[in-house]
């Protein structure tokens, strides 16, 4: 098969969680555990640091892989979803893994990934893990998927965990409180493995503090040591938050030297170092165009807060959700002075845009409807004037169709 092929397999033939929703999840570890023997257990081959959180997981993983490369260390990084193309999911300090790994590796263990019915994400945690024991990598970090307890990636013994903000999300899946959602998050805390939480919580903190104590490790709550004043160029204001969370995990590695100077300089480069996209990212000026892949109602609250403080003078939202989206709970939390572009993105799990325009019918907001995202946007640029901002959001697949 040829790359584009062997994605049109993993994508079609064993759904994903991101295309098809519940539907496709395999909440377990067994099948994970089964093909990492037959890969020869290639996540026991690596040091590791272990990404979990509802908001800044993404920013967050890869600012550490930055900093880690900046060490000059060689550092795998795996995360989900990728916008553009399937390889940004695995990279090695910024670079891509091949497209020759990826059809190999599929071609090789197709039959296995058949029999067992691995999920999407299964294989592709299997792929990566396998690509950095192949390249010796000094060091991972790696991104939970979903949740943390039963995610395909909590096989790894890590240096230290990592938990960002706890937000209402996948309230299906995971809970309908931030205490049970913190509980699945918390089960990435392993033994005698310290762990930082980048926010306080009044809801999650105690949730916290229990799993360590049961798991007798440290636990370190960024927000609440004093570790200095750090820039990054990842744009937005949310990411002072997940800058301390990072920081603070350096601070706990014991097996690696890392200098405050990497510390530094690798939070300036981030996006260089990593090709980290839609955070915060700015397409555009006189309108400034932004994208950010906020999807919840704790990262859209942070994001609209900053589109506030820019002060512009009208904000052009061009907005499209997946339909699992609890819509109440976020559209209330948008202005009612704003013109509105509703928009599906392209996949199976998009939420039809007619829908998105009767809810938000129902919380005072005032748009149009467009068969798609560009067409969205279009009608948005042609409508703001030089001192206004053109918002492309609601679901990171919206934000994958204009970066």
């Amino acid at each position: 098969m040829t790359y584009q092929e062997t994605l049109d397999w993993m994508f079609e033939q064993l759904p994903m969680y991101q295309q098809k929703g519940a539907e496709a999840l395999k909440h377990k570890l067994d099948n994970i555990l089964l093909f990492s023997q037959v890969l020869e257990n290639p996540h026991e081959k690596f040091k590791s640091i272990h990404v979990a959180g509802t908001n800044g997981k993404g920013s967050s993983s890869h600012m550490l892989a930055s900093i880690l490369h900046e060490a000059g260390y060689k550092v795998g990084l795996y995360t989900s979803p990728h916008l553009k193309d399937f390889r940004e999911r695995i990279k090695i300090n910024g670079k891509p893994v091949s497209e020759k790994f990826v059809v190999e590796f599929i071609k090789n263990h197709k039959p296995f990934l058949e029999e067992h019915e691995l999920s999407f994400f299964e294989m592709t945690v299997g792929m990566a893990f396998s690509y950095f024991a192949n390249e010796n990598v000094d060091i991972t970090v790696i991104e939970v998927g979903l949740g943390g307890r039963l995610d395909s990636t909590n096989i790894i013994i890590p240096e230290v965990s990592l938990i960002t903000n706890i937000g209402l999300d996948h309230t299906q899946i995971l809970g309908d409180t931030l205490e049970k959602i913190a509980l699945e998050k918390a089960g990435i805390i392993k033994r005698g493995i310290p762990v930082v939480i980048s926010e306080t919580q009044p809801e999650t903190e105690g949730i916290f503090n229990i799993m360590a104590a049961q798991k007798g490790c440290k636990i370190v709550f960024a927000d609440q040591v004093e570790l200095g004043d750090y820039k990054t160029d990842l744009l937005g204001d949310y990411q002072r938050r997940n800058v301390k969370g990072v920081v603070a995990a350096i601070k706990e590695l014991k097996n690696l030297v890392v200098t405050e100077e990497s510390i530094r300089d690798g939070l300036r480069n981030c996006v260089k170092n990593t090709g980290i996209l839609g955070r915060w990212q700015i397409l555009g000026e006189s309108p400034k165009i932004v994208c950010d892949t906020a999807h919840n109602r704790e990262g859209l609250k942070t994001v609209l807060e900053q589109i506030e403080n820019c002060c512009p003078e009208k904000v052009h939202f061009v907005l499209g959700f997946v339909n699992d989206k609890i819509l109440s709970e976020v559209l209330a939390l948008f202005p009612e002075k704003a013109e509105y572009y509703f928009v599906k993105p392209n996949i199976p799990r998009g939420l039809e845009a007619d829908a998105l325009w009767e809810k938000a019918q129902e919380h005072g907001l005032k748009g149009e409807v467009f068969s798609a995202v560009k067409n969205g946007l279009e009608a948005a640029l042609s409508q703001a004037e030089q001192g206004d901002i053109v918002y492309v959001g609601g679901s990171t697949f919206v934000v994958a169709e204009v970066v």
